[in-house]
């Protein structure tokens, strides 16, 4: 014979409760991970014990050497330091150019939203017509006619980014303002303008800020495949990408000197992704 379990209904909204405790207790983990990386990347210079070009010790010494916590590349630069240095550059690069593909992509597509007809179609063939081609291969093309150069590299990425954005605000501007209270608002008498800044504009920014958020690990990956490829700054800047590119022969002798800059490139492309999902999931539950 079956034996019916009764589960009490008490006992299931406590565990909802806690799980919901949880993911909410990861999301502001998530959120603080991310404006720790902020604050190392703003104060790198205060942080670093060495200047990133500084020639600090005895070339190639290991992690935890007398002074130098990640050993010295084979130059004698300290390792801490360049990474340091190095996250600087990445992460506030990254910020940079997640803020103007938003603005940007948020403005084309805020407006081809809100316009609809032709002015809709013109600037979302425009805009396929850059998703046609994989943002990483076109971002190399205009840094290799541009030459290589941080700024150079952050126009590139800026330019093939800002797509993404354009699709995303679109999407959610059509679907707003097909919504009751904007209809009831338009036939009310509310103007195009005042109709978009008061009833549009306020449902787009959450999740065009999560979209940007969650994004930020695939620029700093993006950044750093540039850098590796020599299309960064030039020498002897702090780039973790070209950092790595550069040392790759050591990584069977002196394994920390390609494997520490890498490593970071690593956990700021996870601490992003995993930053943008909590902040997903705060949005979410507001």
């Amino acid at each position: 014979m079956a034996v019916a379990t009764v589960i009490n209904p008490l006992a299931r909204t406590r565990t909802g409760r806690r799980i919901g405790s949880l993911n909410q207790a990861g999301a502001y983990a998530a959120v603080g991970a991310f404006a720790l990386i902020t604050a190392i990347a703003v104060f790198a210079s205060v942080l670093a014990p060495y200047t990133a070009t500084e020639i600090a010790g005895a070339p190639m010494l290991a992690p935890g050497s007398a002074g130098h916590l990640l050993g010295t590349d084979d130059s004698g630069r300290d390792l801490l330091s360049r990474t340091l240095f190095g996250i600087h550059s990445s992460w506030l690069s990254a910020l940079v150019i997640v803020a103007i593909g938003l603005f940007v992509g948020g403005l084309v597509g805020l407006v081809a939203g809100a316009r609809g007809g032709l002015v809709d179609t013109v600037l979302m063939r425009i805009t396929d017509g850059f998703l046609a081609l994989p943002a990483p291969v076109l971002a190399v093309a205009i840094v290799a006619a541009l030459g290589p150069g941080l700024l150079h590299t952050l126009i590139a990425v800026s330019v093939v980014w800002w797509p993404y954005y354009a699709r995303i605000v679109r999407g959610e501007v059509v679907a707003l303002t097909a919504r009751p209270h904007v209809e009831a608002a338009r036939l009310a008498g509310a103007g195009s303008v005042s109709l978009v800044v008061r009833h549009v504009v306020p449902g787009v920014i959450p999740s065009s800020v999560v979209a940007a958020s969650q994004d930020v690990g695939n620029v700093i990956l993006t950044l750093a495949a540039l850098s590796f490829l020599g299309l960064g700054a030039p020498a002897p800047a702090a780039e973790l990408g070209a950092d790595t590119a550069r040392t790759m022969s050591s990584l069977l002798s002196n394994w920390w000197i390609p494997v520490v800059p890498g490593v970071a490139v690593g956990l700021l492309s996870l601490v992003a992704t995993v930053s943008g999902d909590g902040l997903n999931t705060f949005v979410r539950r507001r």
